[in-house]
């Protein structure tokens, strides 16, 4: 048994080819610790440890779980985070979220942010880590609570990031103030199409109301009552919601930014508190 053989299993399964690839190396190196320097100086892997992995890509393939799960941890931002179905999977789409958070947040020297939706808390880690900010990030999951603050641990920043359980806001304490607020909530509209590794995903993360609007709405709403002055608010966006949720914002914010992926698709958004 080899790579190759590995790789047909997922890719009969309907994955494509690079990424298959990518996935076998994953497995090798996680749960049979074979690099890909293993396998250029000619290491011989045990025909045990090939059935071992065999065994987690008939798996991925016939439950199109994703990856990340079956490894039990995901690379964000230069960083191995826990990931489990309680939480969404941090995708590449959301780095240009934290950069661009970063950013402003070491321009402006702001020091107190609010993660809403927090999941497995790669966002509220890495800016924690990466900045002076201490940052509050808040989820309705119980079960999402606990992998964030397994990764608070994996990072050593347990005094900079820290989690409360909270339906948005409400346990927010009204004397509480923030610099920035950032969330990437769920933006897909309820009824769309999507991969079938993305079901396996907590659906409350992901699909919701009001063409995919109504966390936006929501958030922007409430939001002013907890930011400082001249404070920042900052969203993922779903495809194609750049105008709409631009729109909520003009009401309280102004300088409104919005930047593009790679692939060209309005990505992340924000704005000044007015």
């Amino acid at each position: 048994m080899n790579i190759q053989t590995i790789t047909k299993i997922l890719t009969d399964a309907g994955i494509e080819e690079n990424e298959a690839k990518k996935e076998v190396k994953m497995l090798l190196e996680h749960f049979s610790n074979y690099t890909e320097l293993d396998r250029i100086r000619g290491k011989v892997l045990p025909d045990s440890e090939w059935d071992r992995i065999r065994e987690k890509a008939e798996y991925r393939a016939e439950t199109r779980t994703p990856i990340q799960y079956i490894i039990g941890e995901s690379y964000f931002m230069g960083e191995y985070f826990k990931v489990t179905p309680a939480a969404l999977i941090p995708r590449d789409e959301t780095e240009i979220l934290v950069r661009e958070a970063i950013r402003i947040i070491k321009e402006n020297e702001l020091k107190n942010v609010l993660d809403i939706g927090t999941g497995s808390g790669c966002i509220a880690c890495t800016i924690a880590k990466q900045t002076d900010a201490v940052v509050l990030g808040v989820d309705i999951s119980s079960d999402a609570l606990r992998v964030a603050l397994d990764n608070v641990t994996k990072l050593g920043i347990n005094n900079r990031a820290v989690f409360r359980k909270s339906d948005l806001f409400e346990r927010v304490r009204e004397e509480e103030r923030f610099d920035l607020i950032i969330s990437n909530p769920p933006y897909i509209p309820y009824g769309t199409s999507v991969e079938p590794e993305v079901m396996h995903e907590p659906k409350e993360a992901l699909f919701t109301g009001e063409n995919g609007l109504r966390f936006y709405r929501e958030i922007t709403e409430k939001a002013p009552k907890f930011l400082k002055p001249g404070g920042y608010l900052m969203f993922e966006l779903g495809i194609g919601e750049a105008d709409a949720v631009s729109g909520i914002m003009e009401k309280d914010f102004r300088e409104i930014n919005i930047i593009k992926d790679l692939a060209g698709i309005d990505r992340t958004i924000s704005g000044k508190l007015a």
